[in-house]
């Protein structure tokens, strides 16, 4: 039998944020595999206006992690996951020519960041092996 290992993995997400999910993936693609600090400072240097909300996330996520499991080395963590997944969206109308009405959409979205502890010889998934 074969023993699996368990990796400590810490979860946050927001629900409901006023962007959309494209705008989002944007920002949350950068932070991917990366180190927690390391992430951090991509997000504080990023010119985004959702970049304050993933780091939001981010910083939730390292405490999460810091309160689940007992003397977890914080500077070890590595965004294992991050994602961004749409949201509902509000229908409004706008008023147009000659008595019409345009409809348009607010997408909102959810974002989800998981951390966890990087262990030594193990890639994080096969996505990061590949490139080498």
């Amino acid at each position: 039998m074969a023993t699996t290992v368990e990796i400590p993995t810490a979860k946050a997400a927001a629900r409901y944020l006023r962007v959309s999910a494209q705008k989002a993936r944007l920002v949350v693609d950068l932070i991917r595999g990366q180190s927690a600090g390391q992430a951090l400072v991509t997000l504080r240097t990023t010119n985004k206006r959702v970049a304050p909300s993933v780091e939001k996330v981010l910083k939730s996520a390292i405490a999460n992690a810091r309160n689940k499991f007992e003397g977890i080395d914080v500077d070890a963590l590595v965004v294992s996951e991050a994602y961004v997944q749409e949201g509902p969206r509000m229908k409004r109308i706008r008023p147009a020519p000659m008595g019409r009405a345009y409809r348009y959409q607010r997408r909102m979205s959810h974002i989800v960041v998981k951390v966890s502890e990087k262990q030594k010889g193990i890639p994080l998934n096969r996505a990061s092996s590949a490139k080498g």
